[in-house]
């Protein structure tokens, strides 16, 4: 067991099967944290869970697997309710489970374009339903791996899935900036952070080279640690807080993206 902070903390990661997630998933756990490890799959989230114990010496006690499409809302419904049934006490959720739009414009069986669902609604669904277990205890923190690129966006209110007019970069943008947005909601504390551009599945998107996955980690793992005083709503690039996009910190905004994504995942407040 380490004696870092983080050793009596839980924290549930998306997206931890490759990239960034799953460095995210090795450094937390390597400093003694419990690590719910999401996945797509079932298969997909064991995958991870072995490597790590086969590879980084994590203890399998301190690993635990959950799977949901994030394409498919109901699927993340049913994880939340399992990780507050197993987990009520959960310190920190880490939002990081991410697509790049793709070329064409696709919509999920719940009617929304494919990238602003997997990247933000169905983070934002998880979040309001673990608030419980994030709140249970003094503490509990969300932190969003968003990115720089939500700066060039727009969120289109009239038609969010832009199905009239679409471009994957446009699409990719606005559900980061929606994430970035998101933090600023005053339920549970939040942060959003720009892990630097990495070499994962998403580096097109960017440039032709980038940072490693683990680097890229190692900035959203330290803003998971208690020790590392946060505000609500911060936005930082890798380990600098700098200011986010005007839209981010507007208390109007926020409220109307709160709306739109209830009105979008079928919540009723």
């Amino acid at each position: 067991m380490s004696d870092s902070t983080l050793s009596s903390r839980t924290v549930l990661v998306t997206g931890a099967t490759s990239g960034i997630g799953y460095e995210t998933a090795r450094q937390l756990a390597e400093r003694g944290a419990t690590v719910l490890l999401h996945g797509r799959t079932a298969e997909d989230a064991r995958a991870a869970a072995d490597a790590l114990i086969a590879t980084a010496g994590i203890e399998a006690d301190q690993l635990c697997t959950y799977a949901a499409d994030f394409t498919h809302l109901d699927e993340v419904e049913t994880l939340a309710h399992k990780v507050v049934a197993e987990h009520p006490h959960l310190d920190v959720l880490v939002n990081n489970a991410g697509m790049a739009a793709p070329e064409r414009h696709t919509v999920t069986a719940d009617g929304n374009e494919i990238a602003f669902q997997v990247n933000f609604l169905a983070h934002y669904l998880l979040t309001c339903l673990l608030e419980p277990a994030l709140t249970s205890d003094f503490g509990g923190r969300v932190v969003n791996v968003s990115s720089s690129l939500h700066r060039t966006a727009s969120i289109s209110w009239a038609d969010p899935n832009r199905a009239r007019r679409y471009s994957r970069l446009a699409a990719y943008a606005q559900s980061q900036l929606a994430l970035t947005v998101f933090a600023a909601d005053p339920r549970v504390t939040a942060v959003s952070v720009h892990p630097g551009v990495c070499d994962t599945a998403l580096l097109s998107l960017y440039a032709h080279e980038g940072v490693t996955p683990a680097e890229g980690a190692g900035h959203v793992v330290r803003l998971c640690d208690p020790a590392v005083e946060i505000v609500n709503g911060a936005y930082y690039d890798r380990a600098e807080r700098v200011e986010p996009a005007p839209a981010a910190t507007e208390d109007r905004t926020v409220k109307r993206l709160n709306r739109l994504a209830d009105l979008l995942v079928g919540r009723t407040a």
